[in-house]
């Protein structure tokens, strides 16, 4: 969604060109003024006399105010002379009036953006990569609701590193050479990109649908559901992706793959982005109703009443983070709000990795226990080791270390204790 503004302008130029190459030459002659290009705008020839309207490029499109309807209007007067200057200016027509009565540059609110999501996928990355450090460290923390967590980390960690190969492949260089790249690195870099987006709304979806079959069914084969949850979450990607990238191969290859200009093409990726938006925002409203349900049951004892506590504020912490907030825009146009559309989907989008990773780990009951009993072993290990340091001198010199000479000690005592009933025994 976040285009380089170089790349819109010179997308247009080239339509412009094609514009006048279609064009009869000799329809020029009936014209004073001829076709033009002004670097932003393409003017279709005019009569003297006559007066062209168009409306402002596409790149100022989401930097113009929707109050005023005259607002985002260009005009240019034929003339004996030729083409007049544009009235009004570029700036005054379609540029974001600030309220301090500046105007906002667009490569200023996109280098913003990019900022942000920047910050936002580095916190969410090493979050990630930390989580999933613990969940493979603790043997007792292995079981199906943490490999699901940890497939989902996975594909958030894939997301963010997608997204800095991206902007290291198109936007490495602060000019335009991008817009016409067509190597087969760009767009594989392209196809991964779209992959790792796509396997990431599919294990959010996945996430949903196990806490609402968790609520469902009291008991079911979790090992063999895992093995269809991994094939719907890193599966179905590669299908579409696939298939994606043969139609764009063979109608669509244009540029770096970066410009979704046909609509019925960027569907196969769109199409199940926005499916498994609103099927998990259905998941979340059926979870809500029959985690109250069960809550208002006077069957509930205090301890099953507790877990469905527990269950029920995870519900509400997690998925209105990986639903609610993408069903805003999910169905609207994207040439409609786009500054919203923009913070949103790459703003607070980046972030929701690191609130995942909180949730599902930092945060959890079973995570924390663990850390503490592995740390008060951990101490209690480096106690006695450091204890026996100092009155066994000769087996710390030994290069013996501490979980082996306790299990000396311990042989030794034993030792002695069999000495000394040997050596009562005769006396009785």
């Amino acid at each position: 969604i976040l285009h380089h503004s170089d790349c819109v302008i010179k997308r247009e130029h080239e339509k412009c060109m094609e514009r006048m190459a279609e064009d009869d030459p000799e329809n020029d002659l009936e014209f004073r003024c001829p076709w033009l290009w002004d670097n932003l705008t393409c003017w279709q020839p005019a009569r003297v006399g006559e007066v062209v309207v168009v409306s402002c490029p596409e790149l100022f499109i989401q930097f113009m105010s929707e109050e005023d309807d005259e607002l985002g209007k260009l005009s240019r007067n034929c003339t004996e002379g030729g083409w007049s200057e544009t009235f009004p200016h570029y700036v005054d027509a379609c540029m974001f009036d600030e309220p301090n009565g500046t105007h906002e540059h667009p490569d200023m609110y996109y280098v913003s953006v990019k900022a942000l999501y920047t910050v936002g996928y580095s916190t969410s990355l090493v979050s990630l990569c930390t989580a999933m450090v613990i969940l493979c460290r603790f043997r007792k923390l292995h079981c199906t609701r943490n490999f699901i967590h940890m497939n989902l980390f996975v594909s958030f960690i894939l997301r963010a590193i997608s997204v800095f190969i991206k902007d290291g492949v198109l936007y490495a260089e602060e000019d335009s050479n991008h817009c016409f790249l067509h190597t087969v690195e760009c767009k594989v870099v392209m196809v991964f990109f779209h992959y790792c987006v796509l396997s990431n709304y599919f294990w959010l979806f996945i996430e949903g649908l196990y806490l609402f079959t968790l609520l469902v069914e009291t008991f079911f084969p979790e090992r063999r559901y895992f093995y269809w949850y991994t094939i719907i979450g890193w599966g179905t990607p590669t299908i579409c992706v696939v298939i994606w990238a043969v139609l764009r191969l063979h109608f669509d290859d244009i540029g770096c793959w970066d410009m979704n200009d046909n609509a019925g093409i960027w569907w196969v990726i769109k199409g199940p982005v926005l499916a498994s938006i609103m099927i998990n925002f259905v998941l979340f409203i059926g979870i809500i109703i029959i985690l109250v349900q069960k809550l208002q049951s006077p069957d509930i004892g205090g301890n099953e009443s507790s877990i469905y506590l527990r269950l029920a504020r995870s519900t509400l912490l997690l998925i209105p983070l990986f639903g609610i907030h993408y069903t805003v825009f999910a169905f609207s146009p994207e040439d409609v709000s786009k500054r919203e559309r923009l913070v949103f989907e790459l703003g607070l989008g980046s972030f929701q990795g690191f609130v995942v990773a909180v949730l599902y780990c930092f945060l959890n009951g079973e995570v924390q226990s663990e850390i503490k009993r592995k740390w008060r072993s951990w101490t209690v290990n480096r106690y006695f080791a450091v204890d026996l340091k100092h009155r066994h001198p000769s087996l710390a010199s030994s290069g013996v270390n501490g979980g082996t000479q306790l299990s000396i000690l311990s042989k030794s005592s034993s030792q002695i204790r069999m000495s000394s009933l040997q050596a009562e025994s005769p006396a009785t």
